[in-house]
Protein backbone atom coordinates (compact mmCIF):
# COMPACT_ATOMS: atom_id res chain seq x y z
CA UNK A 1 0.00 0.00 0.00
CA UNK A 2 1.28 3.30 -0.60
CA UNK A 3 0.32 6.98 0.65
CA UNK A 4 -3.20 8.17 -0.61
CA UNK A 5 -3.45 11.87 -1.48
CA UNK A 6 -6.55 13.87 -1.44
CA UNK A 7 -7.25 16.95 -3.08
CA UNK A 8 -10.42 19.20 -3.93
CA UNK A 9 -11.26 20.65 -6.80
CA UNK A 10 -9.79 24.09 -6.15
CA UNK A 11 -6.44 23.21 -7.36
CA UNK A 12 -7.60 22.75 -11.02
CA UNK A 13 -6.71 19.67 -11.41
CA UNK A 14 -8.33 17.31 -13.68
CA UNK A 15 -10.25 14.07 -13.47
CA UNK A 16 -7.91 13.04 -15.86
CA UNK A 17 -5.50 13.98 -14.16
CA UNK A 18 -5.90 12.80 -10.76
CA UNK A 19 -5.92 9.25 -12.10
CA UNK A 20 -2.58 9.73 -13.91
CA UNK A 21 -0.86 10.89 -10.71
CA UNK A 22 -3.22 8.37 -8.68
CA UNK A 23 -4.87 11.03 -6.49
CA UNK A 24 -8.41 11.78 -5.32
CA UNK A 25 -9.90 15.06 -6.42
CA UNK A 26 -13.06 15.77 -4.71
CA UNK A 27 -15.62 17.77 -6.50
CA UNK A 28 -16.37 21.34 -5.14
CA UNK A 29 -20.16 22.11 -6.37
CA UNK A 30 -20.85 25.29 -8.49
CA UNK A 31 -24.48 26.62 -8.98
CA UNK A 32 -25.76 28.43 -11.60
CA UNK A 33 -29.10 29.61 -10.19
CA UNK A 34 -31.16 26.74 -9.11
CA UNK A 35 -29.14 24.30 -11.05
CA UNK A 36 -25.72 22.51 -8.83
CA UNK A 37 -23.29 21.44 -11.01
CA UNK A 38 -20.21 19.31 -9.40
CA UNK A 39 -16.98 20.87 -10.54
CA UNK A 40 -14.93 18.81 -13.08
CA UNK A 41 -17.36 16.58 -12.67
CA UNK A 42 -20.60 17.54 -14.49
CA UNK A 43 -19.59 20.56 -15.66
CA UNK A 44 -15.99 21.19 -17.47
CA UNK A 45 -14.07 24.03 -17.17
CA UNK A 46 -15.23 25.21 -21.00
CA UNK A 47 -18.92 24.33 -20.18
CA UNK A 48 -18.39 26.90 -16.68
CA UNK A 49 -16.74 29.59 -18.99
CA UNK A 50 -19.46 29.82 -21.99
CA UNK A 51 -22.23 29.28 -19.04
CA UNK A 52 -20.56 32.56 -17.07
CA UNK A 53 -20.10 34.68 -20.42
CA UNK A 54 -23.67 33.42 -22.15
CA UNK A 55 -25.92 33.93 -18.85
CA UNK A 56 -24.12 36.38 -17.78
CA UNK A 57 -25.11 35.19 -13.89
CA UNK A 58 -22.41 35.18 -11.29
CA UNK A 59 -22.30 31.65 -9.71
CA UNK A 60 -20.98 30.61 -6.50
CA UNK A 61 -19.15 27.53 -5.27
CA UNK A 62 -19.94 25.59 -2.05
CA UNK A 63 -17.40 23.93 -0.17
CA UNK A 64 -17.67 20.10 1.39
CA UNK A 65 -18.85 19.04 4.48
CA UNK A 66 -17.41 17.08 6.98
CA UNK A 67 -19.69 14.15 5.98
CA UNK A 68 -18.23 14.49 2.66
CA UNK A 69 -14.91 14.29 3.67
CA UNK A 70 -15.38 10.99 6.39
CA UNK A 71 -16.86 8.98 3.63
CA UNK A 72 -13.56 9.89 1.30
CA UNK A 73 -10.58 9.43 4.19
CA UNK A 74 -12.66 6.28 5.17
CA UNK A 75 -12.26 4.75 1.74
CA UNK A 76 -8.78 5.99 1.49
CA UNK A 77 -7.57 5.23 4.99
CA UNK A 78 -8.48 1.31 4.23
CA UNK A 79 -6.54 1.10 1.20
CA UNK A 80 -3.22 3.24 2.24
CA UNK A 81 -0.71 3.88 4.72
CA UNK A 82 -1.60 7.08 5.62
CA UNK A 83 -4.16 10.21 4.04
CA UNK A 84 -3.05 13.12 3.20
CA UNK A 85 -5.22 15.82 2.28
CA UNK A 86 -3.99 18.69 0.64
CA UNK A 87 -6.98 21.57 0.97
CA UNK A 88 -7.05 25.28 -1.03
CA UNK A 89 -6.30 28.11 1.76
CA UNK A 90 -8.30 28.07 4.93
CA UNK A 91 -8.75 31.75 4.69
CA UNK A 92 -10.42 31.67 1.03
CA UNK A 93 -13.12 28.94 2.24
CA UNK A 94 -14.13 26.62 5.23
CA UNK A 95 -13.43 23.37 3.42
CA UNK A 96 -10.26 22.78 5.45
CA UNK A 97 -12.02 23.26 8.83
CA UNK A 98 -14.31 20.35 7.69
CA UNK A 99 -11.51 18.41 6.99
CA UNK A 100 -10.25 18.62 10.03
CA UNK A 101 -13.13 17.78 12.07
CA UNK A 102 -12.97 14.75 9.44
CA UNK A 103 -10.05 14.02 9.58
CA UNK A 104 -9.77 13.79 13.78
CA UNK A 105 -12.13 10.94 13.78
CA UNK A 106 -9.35 8.54 12.41
CA UNK A 107 -6.35 8.30 14.96
CA UNK A 108 -4.20 9.92 13.28
CA UNK A 109 -4.19 8.61 10.15
CA UNK A 110 -4.95 11.39 8.07
CA UNK A 111 -3.40 14.39 7.50
CA UNK A 112 -4.77 18.30 6.49
CA UNK A 113 -2.53 20.48 5.25
CA UNK A 114 -3.76 23.85 4.74
CA UNK A 115 -1.92 25.02 1.38
CA UNK A 116 -2.29 28.73 2.02
CA UNK A 117 -3.30 28.63 -1.63
CA UNK A 118 -5.81 28.05 -3.84
CA UNK A 119 -5.93 26.76 -7.54
CA UNK A 120 -2.61 25.97 -9.49
CA UNK A 121 -0.65 27.33 -6.69
CA UNK A 122 -2.60 24.44 -4.45
CA UNK A 123 -1.69 22.47 -7.14
CA UNK A 124 2.18 22.99 -7.00
CA UNK A 125 1.92 21.84 -3.33
CA UNK A 126 -0.46 18.40 -4.21
CA UNK A 127 2.37 17.83 -7.35
CA UNK A 128 4.97 18.00 -5.02
CA UNK A 129 3.08 15.81 -2.02
CA UNK A 130 3.18 13.72 -5.31
CA UNK A 131 6.86 13.40 -5.98
CA UNK A 132 7.52 12.78 -2.52
CA UNK A 133 5.11 9.96 -2.26
CA UNK A 134 6.64 8.08 -5.79
CA UNK A 135 10.53 8.98 -3.72
CA UNK A 136 8.92 6.55 -1.31
CA UNK A 137 8.31 8.94 1.55
CA UNK A 138 5.89 8.18 4.71
CA UNK A 139 2.88 10.49 5.13
CA UNK A 140 4.71 12.11 8.01
CA UNK A 141 7.73 13.15 6.03
CA UNK A 142 5.47 14.48 3.82
CA UNK A 143 3.36 16.30 5.96
CA UNK A 144 6.62 18.11 7.12
CA UNK A 145 8.14 18.41 3.86
CA UNK A 146 4.48 20.24 2.59
CA UNK A 147 4.56 22.67 5.66
CA UNK A 148 8.17 23.48 5.31
CA UNK A 149 7.90 23.85 1.69
CA UNK A 150 4.33 25.30 0.92
CA UNK A 151 5.46 29.24 2.68
CA UNK A 152 7.56 29.29 -1.30
CA UNK A 153 5.14 28.73 -3.26
CA UNK A 154 4.14 32.46 -5.76
CA UNK A 155 1.44 33.02 -7.44
CA UNK A 156 0.99 35.87 -9.42
CA UNK A 157 -2.34 36.85 -11.84
CA UNK A 158 -2.93 39.09 -14.57
CA UNK A 159 -6.41 40.17 -14.44
CA UNK A 160 -8.36 40.90 -18.33
CA UNK A 161 -11.04 42.53 -16.77
CA UNK A 162 -12.78 43.90 -13.26
CA UNK A 163 -16.46 42.55 -14.78
CA UNK A 164 -16.38 39.79 -12.36
CA UNK A 165 -14.74 41.68 -8.98
CA UNK A 166 -17.59 44.40 -9.77
CA UNK A 167 -20.14 40.92 -9.63
CA UNK A 168 -18.77 40.03 -6.83
CA UNK A 169 -18.42 43.26 -4.32
CA UNK A 170 -15.11 43.08 -4.24
CA UNK A 171 -14.25 46.37 -5.79
CA UNK A 172 -16.81 49.02 -6.88
CA UNK A 173 -18.65 49.67 -10.11
CA UNK A 174 -17.14 53.24 -10.00
CA UNK A 175 -13.50 51.95 -9.58
CA UNK A 176 -14.15 48.87 -11.88
CA UNK A 177 -15.89 51.68 -14.81
CA UNK A 178 -12.65 53.63 -14.08
CA UNK A 179 -10.17 50.63 -14.78
CA UNK A 180 -12.07 49.56 -17.76
CA UNK A 181 -12.18 52.79 -19.31
CA UNK A 182 -8.55 53.35 -18.98
CA UNK A 183 -7.90 49.47 -19.76
CA UNK A 184 -6.33 48.89 -16.19
CA UNK A 185 -4.41 45.57 -15.66
CA UNK A 186 -4.60 44.32 -12.12
CA UNK A 187 -1.59 41.81 -10.79
CA UNK A 188 -2.56 39.54 -8.11
CA UNK A 189 -0.74 37.17 -6.10
CA UNK A 190 -1.82 34.88 -2.91
CA UNK A 191 -0.40 36.22 0.25
CA UNK A 192 -0.77 34.36 3.30
CA UNK A 193 -3.45 32.24 2.17
CA UNK A 194 -5.33 35.63 0.86
CA UNK A 195 -5.64 36.92 -2.15
CA UNK A 196 -4.49 40.65 -2.56
CA UNK A 197 -3.81 43.29 -5.37
CA UNK A 198 -0.12 43.65 -5.45
CA UNK A 199 -0.05 45.78 -9.06
CA UNK A 200 -1.71 48.04 -11.89
CA UNK A 201 -0.77 48.06 -15.36
CA UNK A 202 -2.05 49.77 -18.54
CA UNK A 203 -2.77 47.64 -21.30
CA UNK A 204 -1.67 43.88 -21.69
CA UNK A 205 1.71 44.85 -23.06
CA UNK A 206 2.42 46.48 -19.68
CA UNK A 207 0.97 43.89 -17.66
CA UNK A 208 2.65 41.40 -18.91
CA UNK A 209 5.83 43.57 -18.09
CA UNK A 210 4.63 43.78 -15.02
CA UNK A 211 3.81 40.01 -14.44
CA UNK A 212 6.98 38.85 -15.13
CA UNK A 213 8.84 42.01 -13.16
CA UNK A 214 7.38 40.62 -10.48
CA UNK A 215 7.85 37.35 -10.91
CA UNK A 216 11.20 38.28 -11.00
CA UNK A 217 11.41 40.23 -7.67
CA UNK A 218 9.99 36.59 -6.29
CA UNK A 219 13.68 35.28 -6.84
CA UNK A 220 12.66 33.93 -10.20
CA UNK A 221 11.16 30.35 -10.90
CA UNK A 222 13.03 27.39 -9.48
CA UNK A 223 12.48 25.12 -12.26
CA UNK A 224 13.42 21.99 -10.70
CA UNK A 225 10.20 22.18 -8.61
CA UNK A 226 6.52 21.77 -9.56
CA UNK A 227 5.67 25.28 -11.65
CA UNK A 228 2.18 26.12 -13.89
CA UNK A 229 1.00 28.41 -16.26
CA UNK A 230 -2.67 28.62 -16.06
CA UNK A 231 -5.37 30.78 -17.65
CA UNK A 232 -9.52 31.59 -17.11
CA UNK A 233 -11.27 31.16 -20.36
CA UNK A 234 -12.00 29.54 -23.98
CA UNK A 235 -9.14 29.89 -25.68
CA UNK A 236 -5.06 30.26 -24.44
CA UNK A 237 -4.54 33.37 -26.55
CA UNK A 238 -3.19 35.59 -23.37
CA UNK A 239 -1.56 33.32 -22.22
CA UNK A 240 0.73 32.65 -25.64
CA UNK A 241 1.16 36.68 -25.34
CA UNK A 242 2.44 36.35 -22.23
CA UNK A 243 4.75 33.95 -22.65
CA UNK A 244 6.05 35.36 -25.69
CA UNK A 245 6.31 38.68 -24.36
CA UNK A 246 8.31 37.34 -21.75
CA UNK A 247 10.24 34.64 -23.83
CA UNK A 248 13.99 35.47 -21.79
CA UNK A 249 11.98 34.26 -18.53
CA UNK A 250 11.08 30.79 -20.06
CA UNK A 251 14.13 30.47 -22.83
CA UNK A 252 14.09 26.91 -24.01
CA UNK A 253 11.10 25.99 -22.19
CA UNK A 254 8.32 27.71 -24.35
CA UNK A 255 7.24 24.54 -26.23
CA UNK A 256 6.62 22.16 -23.08
CA UNK A 257 5.40 25.03 -20.49
CA UNK A 258 3.18 22.98 -18.08
CA UNK A 259 -0.18 24.59 -18.91
CA UNK A 260 -4.11 24.28 -17.59
CA UNK A 261 -7.00 26.11 -17.36
CA UNK A 262 -8.71 27.83 -14.48
CA UNK A 263 -11.61 26.52 -13.00
CA UNK A 264 -14.63 27.93 -11.38
CA UNK A 265 -13.36 28.72 -7.76
CA UNK A 266 -11.25 31.50 -8.79
CA UNK A 267 -12.93 32.11 -12.37
CA UNK A 268 -16.22 33.03 -10.62
CA UNK A 269 -13.88 35.90 -9.32
CA UNK A 270 -11.62 37.21 -11.96
CA UNK A 271 -13.70 35.83 -15.43
CA UNK A 272 -12.57 34.98 -18.89
CA UNK A 273 -8.62 36.54 -19.49
CA UNK A 274 -6.91 35.93 -16.72
CA UNK A 275 -3.67 34.32 -16.96
CA UNK A 276 -1.72 32.61 -13.93
CA UNK A 277 1.60 31.97 -13.23
CA UNK A 278 2.59 29.65 -9.56
CA UNK A 279 5.86 28.34 -9.05
CA UNK A 280 8.29 27.88 -5.88
CA UNK A 281 10.82 30.41 -5.23
CA UNK A 282 14.01 30.09 -2.76
CA UNK A 283 13.25 29.96 0.88
CA UNK A 284 14.78 33.63 1.02
CA UNK A 285 13.32 35.00 -1.78
CA UNK A 286 10.58 38.00 -0.39
CA UNK A 287 6.78 37.66 -0.47
CA UNK A 288 5.81 40.67 -2.59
Amino acid sequence: MAVKIITDSASDISQERAKELDIQVMPLTTVFGSEEYLDGVTLTNREFYEKLIETGELPHTSQLTPFQYREAFSRAADDGDGVIYISLSSKLSGSCASAVAAAAEFDGKVSVVDSENVCVGQQLLVLYAVRLRDSGLDASAIVRLLEARRGDVRVLALLDTLEYLKKGGRISPTVAFAGELLAIKPVVAVENGEVVLVGKARGSKNGNNLLTRFVEKSGGIDFEMPYSLAYSGLDDTLLQKYIRDSEALYKGRAGSLPICTVGSTIGTHVGPGAIAVAFFASASSPVI
